[in-house]
């Protein structure tokens, strides 16, 4: 369109040319007439026999004639010369007149196409803002066309209206569709649809079954799409029977309402999510007879409820179905099937899937390598899921904070902290910056080392990226402590957390009354002891095992016997 008006506007400019280069023609001709004229009749009038004269008369130009030339005497003019003068002027104006009203009337079409060639520019414009994200401006743009008395059409208008509800501003919507009931054009059922489904998306299903009851006053009927946006949003809400119930009265209750595709999926989704994977199987027997043609999302519903039921032989049953119809499993399909295996604690059976999933040409996603990670983690095969972690950097993937925490603290547990450093190396490089679990694997990776320094240093380094340590950080650094014999170090910073607001948990007063008992302070265990039963925790038999083979091996047997009364009350 811009390439239009640009054409629009050089024809415009090429036709003025053309005609001022006429004009300029037209008024050289007329002068050279005029003088040619003018020149003949002098000569007549004035009976030059002399050959030599005539020709000096007949070689006089326009420029002699129109030039403030006082050699020629003005009482040898007649008359009849300005009458022919006169007459020609008024000739020529007369046609300067039609012809500058006809350039005005070629300028007005020109204007009126290049208003046309503007709003049609605007509304692309419009659209494109919108599919770019920014509402605002298209808004503006709008209400600028309004003012102007041009009126987007409502295709225009569900590009603004659908913008507005991705981005949860059903306010504006709100004000949109009021304004295009005002206003114009007329909401249609693309409409309504998208308004509607901006309030299911924000949980809103009452506002969206108002919606929907308001169409039908407004001279709008639902459509198959209206419909499944509602099922959708009930089912979401676990309220499947009341979207069978709605499916029912719509469509007169013929005996239909699951004979669509997507209702059908919808319906089936609905009851896995419950539980219910009969009444899910029914409808996929409904399908079947019929024959309505099932796709890989009905399948991939009926693989996820048979890996949720833990049913995988199920799960595969349907997958090789899948097969068998030319359907290619997609990487959903392969999420979900490796999901399964993992909540059965079969890791190695979930990664050879991951592999057949590479073989039939299916990208794995982040959710895919996040599983194959955590569940070799899990295993202990930490330099195998390292693997996994350089295939994802490869594809420049960029794995999430909780993929990169799961491979330091796998390298922390095998006691390999040079690798869980540079794996946080890499962390870096990628802009993923550490949280406090991240630190927890690093200190933990080096108490299990014997390099309490190092541990030390990095409770330091956390409060100086803005972290706090917490409770499970504490009580690293005070089992390390204790267990080094520094026991003044493990009550210090029993009383740091208490300083800093984190409340100590059974494990930290267990770490310092084991320590304390080993040193046979017994006065100061025993305080911790008391301290710890009215912290309201839940206490378990730890902490009562300590004491109680401590005053034993004391030859203590009575506050032993005390001991164990109150554990046996506090447990029953």
């Amino acid at each position: 369109m811009a390439a239009l008006s640009i054409s629009c506007g050089e024809s415009a400019a090429y036709s003025q040319l053309f005609i001022l280069r006429f004009l300029d023609r037209t008024i050289d001709n007329i002068k050279h007439n005029a003088a040619q004229m003018c020149a003949n009749i002098f000569c007549r009038e004035s009976s030059i026999t002399d050959p030599n004269a005539i020709a000096s008369c007949s070689l006089l130009t326009s420029n002699d004639w129109f030039s403030n030339n006082k050699e020629h005497d003005d009482e040898g003019n007649p008359q009849v010369v300005f009458n022919v003068l006169d007459a020609m002027l008024k000739g020529s104006l007369e046609r300067l007149k039609s012809m500058r009203e006809g350039i005005s009337s070629v300028k007005v079409g020109l204007a009126g196409c290049a208003v046309n060639v503007s709003c049609t520019g605007h509304v692309s414009v419009i659209r494109d803002l919108c599919l770019a994200g920014k509402l605002g401006a298209a808004l503006w743009l709008r209400r600028k066309m309004v003012q102007k008395g041009s009126v987007p059409d409502v295709f225009t208008h569900n590009y603004l209206l659908n913008g507005l509800c991705k981005t949860g501003d059903l306010e504006q919507a709100d004000w949109l569709i009021r304004e295009m009931l005002e206003v114009g054009p007329s909401p249609n059922c693309a409409t309504y649809n998208t308004f509607i489904k901006g309030h299911c998306l924000l949980n809103n299903v009452d506002k969206a079954l108002y919606l929907f009851s308001t169409m039908t006053d407004s001279g709008v009927r639902p459509n198959r799409v209206t419909l499944n946006i509602l099922v959708h949003a009930l089912c979401k809400k676990g309220l499947l029977a009341d979207a069978r119930k709605l499916l029912g009265e719509l469509l007169d209750g013929n005996g239909k309402a699951d004979s669509d595709l997507i209702t059908s999926t919808i319906l089936m989704d609905g009851c896995v999510k419950n539980g219910d994977m009969v009444q899910a199987l029914g409808y996929w027997e409904a399908m079947s007879k019929n024959n309505i043609p099932v796709d890989v999302i009905a399948y991939n519903v009926l693989i996820h409820g048979s890996c949720l039921s833990q049913d995988m032989k199920l799960a595969y049953h349907y997958s090789c179905d899948m097969l068998k119809k030319g359907l290619l499993p997609d990487v959903f399909t392969y999420n979900t099937l490796m999901s399964g295996l993992c909540k059965a604690g079969k890791f190695y059976e979930a990664c050879y899937i991951h592999d057949v999933m590479l073989k039939m040409g299916v990208a794995p996603d982040h959710i895919s390598y996040k599983m194959v990670i955590q569940g070799l983690c899990t295993q202990g095969d930490v330099f195998r899921a390292s693997e996994q972690l350089h295939s994802m950097l490869k594809k420049s993937m960029v794995p999430d904070l909780h993929v990169w925490n799961l491979m330091i603290d796998g390298f922390a547990r095998c006691g390999d902290p040079a690798s869980a450093f540079i794996i946080r190396k890499q962390m870096f490089s990628c802009g993923v910056l550490p949280n406090v679990f991240t630190y927890n694997a690093m200190i933990h990776a080096h108490i299990k080392t014997g390099n309490i320094v190092d541990a030390y240093s990095l409770k330091t380094d956390m409060l100086f990226h803005g972290l706090s340590p917490d409770v499970v950080t504490y009580n690293l650094l005070i089992g390390a402590a204790c267990n080094a014999g520094q026991i003044h170090v493990a009550v210090h910073l029993y009383y740091e957390m208490l300083r800093g607001g984190c409340e100590p948990d059974i494990i930290t007063y267990t770490q310092l009354i084991r320590s304390y008992c080993m040193r046979n302070n017994m006065k100061v265990a025993e305080e911790l002891f008391a301290k710890l039963l009215s912290s309201g925790l839940m206490v378990d038999h730890v902490p009562f095992q300590i004491l109680i083979k401590k005053y034993c091996s004391m030859r203590e047997c009575d506050v032993a016997f005390n001991l164990y009364q109150k554990w046996l009350t506090r447990k029953l």
